[in-house]
């Protein structure tokens, strides 16, 4: 059995999805309604650049849902292959918005619309340069947790993502990261700061909960066709008005990444294709458990090379 995966932040670049772009025109066509109901012209930020606005957190999350989006329609319209067969669908962090689109619980339009709030409440939610991200590599989970709860009058840091066996990433302000690094360089932990413009997944980004919180209320979705895992829980979503309070709810808490890989693992999940810009999440998969089989999708090459 296999999973569709859709990566999220971080995966962008100059370019993306151009092959596609270029030779079919069911993305040309979702390219220039992507611009038309965003009302920026973020196909050429896509193609173009410059690098300094596609990293803005406000255009990234839109233009790697676009994507992915794409992409996964080139398969199903052009390929024929049906991605539907797929045990679940599941996504990191904004890619759960990938998920939840091509799954055909929200339409294409409301959620492009709804990311491009979402990366700029996120954006806006801590002033500029107040708050970063630090990724540490060859520790445990349990560590960095007993770590955090040990030193919390010290510094106030929260685990933002579980990603997998030896990479998790945290949020906090800056000078308690900072503190928090040099905890962890005299256990002789190796740590990096992430270039990322906010504290993503932690209390900091309260207003962005509240944002999300009205925006979301508005949009109606469906019963999709695929069940889908949740960030939050790394578990099943099972109705509409689960996904809403684990979408809101996902803003500010950790996501469980590598828990959600081993609870697919679990549940008979033995392929995963990734779908959208870089492999990031496909060299995740392989820390979790490097015996099952992981496919990344950004060529029509690839697409030739899936087999389900």
């Amino acid at each position: 059995m296999f999973s569709v995966i859709f990566p999220g932040q971080g995966s962008q670049m100059i370019g993306m999805g151009k092959e596609f772009y270029d030779k079919f025109n069911i993305v040309k066509n979702l390219f220039k309604k992507a611009d038309d109901v965003l009302g920026i012209p973020l196909s050429k930020i896509i193609l173009e650049g410059p690098k300094e606005k596609l990293d803005l957190t406000t255009n990234t999350q839109p233009a790697i849902f676009l994507i992915s989006y794409s992409i996964f329609q080139v398969i199903r319209k052009e390929f024929d292959i049906d991605l539907h067969k797929a045990k679940f669908f599941a996504g990191h962090s904004l890619g759960e918005y990938s998920a939840i689109a091509c799954a055909e619980y929200l339409s294409f339009e409301d959620t492009i619309k709804i990311l491009k709030i979402r990366g700029d409440a996120m954006q806006n939610s801590v002033p500029k340069g107040e708050g970063g991200m630090v990724a540490v590599l060859g520790s445990t989970i349990e560590d960095i947790e007993k770590f955090l709860i040990e030193n919390k009058n010290n510094f106030l840091v929260e685990i933002a993502n579980d990603n997998s066996e030896g990479q998790i990433v945290v949020s906090g302000k800056k000078m308690d990261l900072e503190k928090f690094s040099s905890f962890l360089k005299e256990k002789k932990i190796k740590n990096l700061n992430l270039p990322v413009s906010a504290p993503f997944h932690c209390s900091l980004m309260k207003n962005a909960t509240n944002i999300m919180n009205k925006e979301l209320e508005k949009l109606e979705f469906k019963k999709g066709s695929n069940t889908l895992i949740s960030n939050i829980t790394a578990d099943e979503i099972f109705n509409a008005d689960e996904l809403k309070d684990l979408l809101v709810r996902q803003i500010e808490n950790r996501v469980r990444w590598r828990e959600s890989v081993i609870n697919m693992i679990n549940k008979d999940v033995n392929q995963f294709i990734e779908i959208g810009p870089g492999k990031v999440l496909s060299g995740l998969i392989k820390r979790v458990n490097k015996d099952v089989e992981v496919r990344s999708i950004n060529t029509e090459e690839d697409i030739k090379n899936i087999k389900i």
